[in-house]
């Protein structure tokens, strides 16, 4: 498809394709039939002729006929995979399973993947984002709140934000892989009721084939595992989007500080050929809106009634391949932006000068403090600033022209960005340590 790059990668395309899907669905169904055959509830034969069916694949068309046909969300693949088996063999097919068996033990393979893309690609972005604040570690702009010039910071301290909390999705990656990667293999009810005694090891056995983890219980209703994906998609997609958005305001020329890498061939605009669009940090928005809204959907679904509920979990397969596909490709596109960010540190610093040192006022105000009081020097420098600001003055013309300040404050020492960084460059030290 013409757009598909835009909201999914290869990987999600084959995880969550028709023919991806039912590779994992078939291989489940084969384990689940060895399985069954080492504890003796079905016969070895059977089991050996069923996985070896289940490695060959399926018609996938045949597949679709027969779900349409049956109405049923894994029936239709067993009676296909049925056809090609012997009459003994045929009925031991996901013998005393369930639709959520295969499913929700398919679900765990794309939290583990997904997890495995998150942590993959926000290192990544990682990795350039450090070689870029160490490059331009101590490059003084603007700091600025509520969309204004606030006080001086460096580069370095803003990327080191970005950073710590990029480290923090991959710690809680870390963290969840344990909780989310896990299948289900709990029968009707949850109850492993079809195998009797030989349920539990059953379970364990076939989930450590698939390499997934056991749960401590059926989570047929309990759908917390797929919110916290979803949750933790959202999270790191917003970052993304946080960082684009940065990018994108510091690209405007009128600011120039930062900018995306400019990619050959790509066309801003069709009416103003002189355009270069910040494309990588706008999509990075619009990627993580569709990761939100699913994970809005994802919480809902943890509202399902007593041991099944088909209208909860079912709403999944909706959101869930759209929202991984979304996430995955804002995590290559936050790759890509960090990997090709450029830091003007000129403009920076002309900005930055631009100001005329009325971003300096607050250390002008603590230096006066020392003399005055703090609330005082507040009400002073306040009133001395709109002054010069209505005078076209510069913040020093400004101060000088005031009697009360001029003779207890030493400009020159004190309207100096570089004096102003506080705690700056310890801040960014804890993030980046001492390269």
């Amino acid at each position: 498809m013409t757009f598909d790059h835009l909201w999914t990668t290869i990987e999600t395309e084959e995880l969550f394709g028709d023919g991806g899907r039912t590779t994992r669905w078939l291989a489940i169904i084969g384990e689940i039939a060895s399985g069954q055959a080492a504890f003796g509830l079905i016969p070895e034969p059977a089991a050996r002729e069923i996985s070896r069916r289940a490695e060959l694949g399926v018609d996938l068309e045949a597949v679709a006929e027969e779900t349409r046909r049956t109405g049923h969300s894994t029936l239709g693949l067993i009676r296909v995979l049925q056809r090609d088996l012997s009459e003994e063999a045929r009925q031991w097919v996901s013998y005393g399973t369930t639709v959520q068996d295969v499913a929700d033990t398919w679900t765990g393979i794309v939290a583990r993947e997904m997890l495995r893309i998150a942590e993959r690609d926000l290192g990544r972005t990682e990795a350039s984002l450090v070689a870029l604040a160490l490059r331009h570690r101590d490059a003084i702009m603007l700091g600025r709140t509520h969309g204004q010039p606030g006080l001086p910071i460096t580069f370095g301290f803003k990327a080191a934000v970005w950073i710590a909390e990029l480290r923090r999705h991959r710690e809680r990656i870390g963290e969840a892989r344990p909780r989310l990667a896990v299948g289900q293999l709990s029968g009707a009810v949850g109850t492993m009721s079809a195998w009797g005694e030989h349920g539990p090891a059953l379970q364990q056995l076939v989930l450590e084939r698939l390499a997934l983890g056991v749960p401590d219980t059926s989570w047929l209703t309990a759908r917390d595992r797929v919110a916290e994906l979803l949750g933790l998609l959202a999270m790191a997609t917003a970052t993304l989007a946080k960082i684009g958005n940065e990018v994108y305001n510091l690209q405007r020329p009128e600011i120039g500080e930062l900018s995306e890498a400019p990619a050959a061939g790509v066309v801003g605009s069709i009416t103003m050929p002189q355009k270069r669009n910040p494309e990588r940090s706008e999509h990075l928005g619009t990627l993580a809106r569709v990761v939100r809204a699913a994970a809005g959907l994802a919480v809902e679904g943890m509202v399902a009634e007593h041991e099944r509920d088909g209208a909860a979990w079912k709403t999944e397969w909706a959101f869930l391949p759209q929202a991984c596909g979304a996430a995955a490709a804002a995590l290559a596109l936050g790759a890509e932006l960090a990997a090709g960010l450029q830091v003007d540190e000129r403009r920076m610093r002309e900005n930055v000068e631009a100001q005329r040192g009325y971003v300096l006022a607050e250390a002008a105000m603590l230096a006066l403090g020392a003399e005055v009081g703090p609330r005082r020097a507040h009400e002073l420098v306040h009133a001395a600033a709109g002054r010069g600001l209505e005078r076209g003055q510069t913040l020093r013309e400004a101060l000088a022209g005031d009697p009360e300040i001029a003779g207890r404050v030493d400009l020159d020492a004190t309207l100096r960005p570089e004096l102003a960084l506080g705690a700056t460059d310890e801040l960014v030290r804890r993030v980046l340590g001492d390269g």
